[in-house]
């Protein structure tokens, strides 16, 4: 038997214990449940897109948007540059495609497009070449991350055709006529843009 002297001490250990327990318990499930790049090229790799249909097939293409909106800023540029949805992309209608892309765009992003055609020519090249940068630095340390020596490190993010077509005809004008295909194209470049602008540098 515990002693009157000692109880108060037992149970308060036995609250700690569990309350330890929680959190630690928590901990684990927040982290095993976390959407990662991998978890998200795991669950591409692990469904065949061709022999879905219906409702099932909307619900695995949801899915995967869900799981990319759900990544970190890193993963998701990460996710882009590997081109972790390439497959089944090639695999969607073309109205899958648009409703895909819309989904995963990040929120305001056309916003961010209607303020970045007001900028003066300079600060929207400017803007540009700085999110290419950046893309292409994150791209660049992907790469020695993974040990990947099978693309060249002075590769374009984005293509020069595309690069000259958005500075001619302009970024907004451009995404709004483009295909689903260039739109994917365009997408990594967008989100970096989006940071861009949202650091507020190019109002500066």
């Amino acid at each position: 038997m515990i002693s009157q002297r000692w109880r108060p001490i037992y149970y308060a250990a036995i609250t700690s214990a569990a309350i330890w327990a929680v959190a630690l318990a928590g901990y684990f499930v927040a982290k095993n449940s976390k959407i990662t790049a991998e978890k998200v090229k795991a669950y591409a790799l692990s469904v065949d897109l061709s022999q879905l249909s219906g409702d099932a097939r909307a619900r695995a293409i949801q899915k995967l948007a869900d799981m990319l909106n759900a990544l970190s800023l890193e993963d998701r540029r990460h996710a882009r540059l590997d081109r972790i949805t390439g497959s089944w992309f090639e695999k969607m209608t073309e109205q899958e495609k648009g409703m895909f892309i819309e989904a995963t765009m990040p929120t305001g992003f056309k916003q961010m497009l209607t303020s970045f055609e007001q900028l003066p020519e300079e600060k929207r090249r400017k803007s540009i070449d700085d999110a290419l940068r950046r893309l292409k630095e994150a791209r660049n340390q992907s790469l020695q991350d993974t040990g990947t020596t099978n693309m060249s490190t002075n590769a374009p993010v984005l293509s020069p055709e595309l690069q000259a077509k958005i500075r001619t005809i302009g970024l907004q004008t451009f995404y709004s006529q483009s295909s689903a295909e260039t739109k994917a194209e365009l997408a990594p470049v967008l989100e970096e843009l989006q940071q861009v602008m949202q650091s507020g540098r190019p109002f500066r």
